[in-house]
């Protein structure tokens, strides 16, 4: 951890020391006022007075009074010595127990902090981008003064260009930044219409490429809100054509089984290692080989958010140059419902 989180550990370790010090502590003031409550039990005085033992060293003889005492004394420093051990030893187990527990549970607090900085960070660099971009096109037309009404369009058709890559990437970071599992109203939502209008929505994208997209999905009935699942799988379309190769081909295929319907995006396009596949999900994330691409690496992290927020789950088949198979599993219409 950094330093500001090592110093909140500590504290927090300290808390919790606090705290069992305390009770270990009590505890021992306890057993020792009862212990020495039970030491302090005697023979009745006229007993005591006439009572004799004898002592160690030869034709001594000591009153019971006075052995009792030396025996209590004796004793109660046995206990006093005793429960001082066990406090320190409470205290040096406590203490490493305390850190240890501090740490787990600041931990996640560290994480969630750290995720928000690279978050405000990413966020910064990729707004700062084109937007450097978009001022130095209209710094440049400005002072041309030969600028043609053919290049002052085209400028202006560049800088709608900008201004929309803008809102796309404003509008996915707003939606990033509310609650993760975001209240939805769930019907009835039949699976074929909601893949075709993701279709429709990425159909130009798929045609510069000469890319197929091949259907063949059955109308499955599935429990969700219907424009979450458009976006969900034209998130997953644009994804799989933006890492296929020229000419491929792409397919969507379903199945249920039970309660649950799975739609499966296939695509032959690079694929991907393990190591980036334990990270496409996070905001903002690219992978070396997709930074020609277009995209804010924003997309899955959306995807995710809506099927969690459905209740369900997806599934990451990837082989490298061979291709990658994203299979999402949602919960499927019940008539009785």
């Amino acid at each position: 951890m950094k330093n500001v989180g090592q110093r909140a550990v500590v504290r927090l370790a300290g808390t919790y020391l606090a705290i069992i010090m305390s009770m270990s502590v009590a505890f021992s003031l306890i057993i020792y006022g009862l212990s020495s409550q039970e030491f302090h039990r005697r023979p009745p005085n006229d007993q005591q007075a006439t009572s004799t033992i004898r002592s160690a060293e030869p034709g001594t003889v000591i009153s019971i009074h006075s052995y009792l005492d030396t025996r209590e004394d004796e004793a109660m420093a046995a206990i006093r010595l005793n429960l001082l051990l066990a406090n320190l030893t409470v205290f040096l187990i406590g203490g490493l127990i305390s850190y240890l527990l501090a740490q787990h549970t600041l931990q996640p607090i560290e994480d969630n902090m750290a995720a928000q900085s690279r978050f405000v960070s990413d966020a910064s660099h990729e707004l700062r981008t084109p937007l450097t971009a978009l001022l130095a096109a209209n710094e440049v037309a400005s002072m041309n003064p030969k600028l043609t009404l053919k290049q002052a369009k085209q400028v202006i058709a560049d800088n709608v260009d900008d201004v929309k890559r803008l809102q796309k990437l404003t509008n996915s970071m707003l939606g990033l930044l509310k609650e993760d599992k975001p209240k939805i109203q769930k019907d009835k939502v039949g699976l074929q219409p909601v893949i075709t209008r993701a279709m429709n929505l990425v159909v130009n994208q798929a045609l510069a490429k000469d890319i197929a997209i091949d259907d063949k999905t059955k109308n499955f009935l599935l429990l969700g809100d219907r424009q979450s699942l458009e976006q969900l799988f034209t998130i997953l379309l644009d994804n799989a054509i933006k890492y296929s190769n020229k000419g491929g081909t792409i397919i969507i295929s379903s199945s249920k089984k039970g309660k649950h319907v799975s739609v499966a995006v296939a695509d032959a396009g690079i694929g991907m290692s393990d190591e980036v596949k334990s990270q496409i999900f996070t905001r903002f994330y690219r992978a070396e080989e997709s930074r020609t691409t277009a995209g804010y690496g924003l997309g899955l992290s959306i995807a995710e958010r809506i099927i969690k927020a459905h209740g369900g789950r997806i599934n990451v088949d990837s082989e490298q140059n061979v291709g990658s198979t994203f299979t999402v599993i949602l919960p499927a219409y019940n008539k009785k419902k």
